[in-house]
């Protein structure tokens, strides 16, 4: 048999899917017990996930954490947090949706949560504008968590956007000085911060809210300066060059981990987190308790001076 690509395997596990859907509407329907097949079949799907997950490249890595059914913050909340209260506005020009900010609780830590969202449904997506957060996004996230750090509540980020808005109006409302007194005050900010990828982490977008003490980035999520597109058409004036840019990039959760970037690899379910979301925000649930049961023994001083000597020496490297 000929080794097969990603995509065939990935019709394959769909077909499969479909097969064991068929089969166990028709037990509902006539009383007749296919659980033999069915358990064959999902035996099968495994094995051919597990082929899958192993010959992923950095550009299929990519195509995993845009998938469209892949969890997003707001499903996060709904699957992990009790009580949730979200906050709206900046006080300045309007309330972005493509920014989640609320107070809640994971377990028994009351926490403030922000989240960059990108939408579901068409509409849904356009209100969020795709995950791509506007200047106001930003001013409403600082505002919020410097609330947090008033009443020494810690700060959960999850990070997945494509980048900030690019467009005329973000810039004119001071897109990148939105970032940038962001990244300025999430530095000096008395509280802990624990920020995860859950997908897409891009550019000067994941950095706006990215900015902590533990950094944890999803098995199947990216951070990148610049989408392997974006690379591509700068490069080679080619977009269809992504998948070589994805690569040189090094963007993938391994790179991250290895370059010291990332704190630590939160895996996923076998076939990814759009395969199985509860277990996956169970597995997340489960790191982010573990997180802030580690930074509460820290002192704050001592948080906000390692977090800033972190960020000041990303990017390093030695001669040889």
């Amino acid at each position: 048999m000929s080794e097969k690509t990603v995509t065939e395997l990935e019709n394959l596990i769909l077909e499969i899917e479909h097969r064991i859907e068929d089969l166990e509407n028709a037990s509902l329907k006539d009383n007749f017990d296919r659980s033999a097949e069915v358990k064959y079949l999902r035996e099968k799907r495994e094995r051919l996930q597990t082929r899958l997950c192993s010959k992923l490249t950095p550009y299929d890595i990519v195509k995993i954490a845009r998938h469209p059914l892949r969890p997003l913050a707001a499903d996060y909340v709904n699957m992990m947090m009790d009580d949730f209260v979200e906050l709206h506005g900046d006080k300045r020009f309007g309330d972005d949706k493509a920014i989640i900010c609320g107070l809640g609780s994971i377990g028994r830590e009351r926490i403030l949560f922000v989240g960059q969202q990108k939408g579901k449904s068409t509409k849904e997506r356009i209100a969020c504008n795709f995950g791509m957060p506007n200047p106001e996004g930003y001013r409403k996230a600082l505002q919020k968590m410097k609330l947090a750090e008033k009443f020494h509540l810690p700060i959960v980020t999850l990070i997945d956007t494509p980048g900030a808005n690019p467009d005329i109006g973000a810039e004119e409302r001071g897109q990148a000085h939105a970032i940038a007194e962001n990244i300025y005050e999430m530095c000096r900010l008395k509280t802990p911060i624990i920020n995860v990828v859950i997908g897409e982490g891009g550019s000067g977008g994941a950095l706006g809210i990215g900015i902590g003490d533990k950094f944890a980035i999803l098995e199947y999520a990216y951070y990148s300066v610049i989408s392997p597109e974006g690379c591509a058409a700068i490069l080679w004036k080619n977009a269809e060059n992504a998948p070589e840019s994805a690569r040189s990039l090094q963007l993938t959760a391994k790179d991250l981990l290895n370059f010291g970037i990332a704190d630590e690899i939160v895996p996923e379910p076998l076939g990814a987190a759009h395969k199985g979301p509860k277990e996956m925000a169970g597995i997340l649930k489960a790191r982010l308790l573990s997180y802030l049961e580690e930074l509460k023994g820290i002192p704050v001083i001592s948080l906000v001076e390692s977090r800033y000597e972190r960020y000041r020496k990303m990017g390093e490297y030695l001669e040889e």
